[in-house]
């Protein structure tokens, strides 16, 4: 069954990279693309939107060994703006983007808590074990400790929770008994009492299973009456709100919820590119075809039609080529 689960990981994905790659060629058409006066937008586009991250590591390398050049450098002095930050987000290894990304939302006055909240709550226990080796090789620093300081009250808590990444249990196996108990912990934690016990709330969401969590939400419909996302919402609010808000639309549909990061970002006056840049480039090479699919079925658009009518120019054709077709 190794060939099927390939099958079906290749199925999500959307760069599939090059069946006949060879860097040294790669690396020459991008430094003839940069060389000189003005730059071959459209040759940067052609080379590192088609190929996998492991061979922009490559291309990176021979890149280097040619020209003695660092290819990240120098497409940061040639490039500018939102098609730059794109352009640069390929060439980081996927661990250590997704810890630049982190550091960045923690770095300076005021915290991006919304790209902590995405990261955290959607990536599996191996991911995210490796997320913190990344953070911490790179930034001399642990991430653990930099939440810590960042944030505060329980909105760290559930944040240094979810870090730990104990909730990944993929057995499948639900005891009906636990998820009956859950649930009833979580209504006389919240709708029964007047305030909030969040520490109930934030134990069960962080340490509890995916198949267990959508068993305990069922169960939880039935004795309050409503959902698990109303109570939250009736019951928190800010960014502990988005926090367990998160974590419960990631333990529903995983796909779904990347759909709907996509769609507001691009949705409405202005472009949220940060947000736009990350989830495509970081999901291209996992399931962003799945998560096409959903964003049809939830918006009744493609997700290329709306980066058609949103972005513009090479940033356009760039996003537009990791998309893929039938976009």
């Amino acid at each position: 069954m190794a060939w099927w689960k390939a099958w079906m990981e290749q199925e999500g994905v959307t760069v599939k990279g090059s069946p006949h790659f060879n860097p040294e060629p790669d690396a020459e058409a991008l430094y003839t693309a940069m060389k000189g006066i003005g730059t071959n937008e459209q040759a940067i586009i052609d080379v590192l939107t088609r190929r996998s991250n492991m061979q922009r590591q490559q291309i990176a390398r021979s890149f280097k060994a040619q020209f003695g050049k660092d290819l990240t450098e120098t497409l940061q002095s040639e490039l500018s703006g939102k098609f730059e930050r794109l352009m640069v987000a390929l060439m980081y290894p996927p661990y250590r983007y997704e810890a630049k990304e982190l550091h960045e939302a923690m770095k300076g006055l005021g915290t991006k808590e919304g790209v902590i909240i995405e990261i955290l709550a959607s990536r599996t226990k191996n991911h995210l074990r490796e997320i913190m080796k990344a953070y911490e090789a790179d930034y001399r620093s642990s991430l653990e400790e930099d939440i810590q300081a960042d944030t505060s009250g329980y909105l760290e808590r559930i944040l240094v929770c979810l870090l730990q990444g104990s909730r990944d249990d993929v057995s499948g196996f639900v005891d009906p008994g636990q998820a009956v108990q859950d649930a009833q912990d979580l209504y006389a934690a919240g709708e029964k009492i007047h305030g909030t016990d969040e520490m109930k709330f934030i134990t069960i969401l962080c340490t509890r299973s995916a198949t267990h969590l959508l068993r305990v939400f069922e169960e939880y419909e039935s004795i309050a009456g409503k959902s698990i996302e109303d109570s939250i919402k009736s019951e928190t609010h800010g960014s502990l709100e988005e926090a367990m808000l998160t974590v419960v639309k990631c333990t529903r549909n995983l796909h779904s919820y990347f759909a709907e990061r996509l769609y507001y970002a691009l949705k409405g006056a202005g472009t949220r590119d940060g947000t736009l840049i990350r989830n495509i480039v970081s999901r291209s090479e996992i399931d962003l075809n799945l998560i096409k699919c959903q964003f049809t079925k939830m918006y009744g658009k493609t997700l290329g039609s709306m980066i058609e009518e949103d972005t513009s120019g090479d940033y356009r054709n760039a996003l537009l080529n990791l998309v893929g077709s039938s976009a």
